[in-house]
């Protein structure tokens, strides 16, 4: 299979021969061999790795992005940002430790988006039950 992993500024990873990649999106991790279908997904702030010809393990921390599959040929991925590195633990540790700041930003986003969300419903639900508070209706 060919990996193809490209920033807005530049090509981060070109190479041909791989033999099994695998990545993280937000349902979790997966892996792709040879002749794997057209696939489509989300990728998580990661780190993606692969074996390359020769059984060499590579790696790249990718900050979210775009996977695409041609089907059983090309893993083509359009990130934001993607580091290289060849061992897997001194890229995760170094790498991941700076996007930590945006993953705890969006963790904390997320809860106070649901939180809005919550009480607009709680406004909605009261309103359409005539100002009584939602407490009388579902108590």
């Amino acid at each position: 299979m060919k990996l193809r992993i490209d920033t807005p500024l530049a090509t981060v990873v070109d190479e041909d021969g791989v033999l099994a990649f695998r990545g993280e999106d937000v349902s979790g991790a997966f892996g792709i061999l040879p002749r794997h279908a057209a696939y489509l997904t989300s990728l998580a702030i990661c780190v993606v790795s692969w074996t390359a010809a020769g059984g060499t393990q590579r790696c790249c921390a990718v900050r979210r992005g775009v996977l695409t599959v041609t089907p059983g040929r090309d893993i083509a991925i359009a990130t934001r940002e993607a580091i290289a590195g060849d061992d897997i633990a001194t890229l995760e540790k170094t790498v991941l430790s700076r996007f930590r700041d945006e993953i705890e930003t969006e963790r904390a986003e997320r809860v106070d988006s649901t939180r809005l969300q919550l009480r607009a419903i709680r406004e909605i639900m009261r309103h359409l039950q005539g100002g009584r508070p939602p407490s009388e209706t579902f108590g």
